[in-house]
């Protein structure tokens, strides 16, 4: 599903949106996907119940300047490390690895070092995630 406001004369940024592992709700990323697509980004979701492999794959087809992971199942340390160094292989290196859902505060700088650029949790403003991804996309 593509999401797309067309009322900006400059490429938009491209932003894929996913749901990692066996987690069946999708309600925050749906409601992150409508936001960025409210501010002018292009967000692809990939809908639920996605492995790492396929969201690497789906970044690299859609030629994506952000990835947003989204994560409630406990499986973060696995899961997000997975899918950063899968990107790092396919030469998406330089994409954008944003994080969102349950991820205890103590596990937060473990996926940092790991190339999650940020991860934002219960309670985060849309336009928080809308500033970042605005501040750090590669230009």
């Amino acid at each position: 599903m593509i999401f797309m406001n067309q009322s900006h004369a400059s490429p938009p940024i491209r932003v894929l949106i996913a749901k990692l592992g066996l987690d069946g709700h999708d309600r925050g990323a749906l409601v992150v996907a409508r936001a960025l697509r409210d501010a002018g980004m292009e967000v692809i979701y990939t809908g639920l119940r996605q492995t790492p492999e396929m969201v690497a794959d789906a970044a690299l087809q859609e030629d994506v300047d952000v990835v947003g992971l989204s994560i409630l199942s406990g499986a973060h340390l696995v899961l997000l490390p997975r899918t950063v160094d899968l990107l790092r292989k396919y030469g998406l290196g330089d994409v954008l690895v944003i994080a969102g859902g349950i991820i205890p505060d103590e596990d937060v700088p473990v996926l940092r070092e790991r190339g999650v650029h940020a991860v934002f949790g219960p309670g985060s403003s849309t336009q928080e995630i809308v500033n970042f991804i605005r501040e750090h996309v590669r230009k």
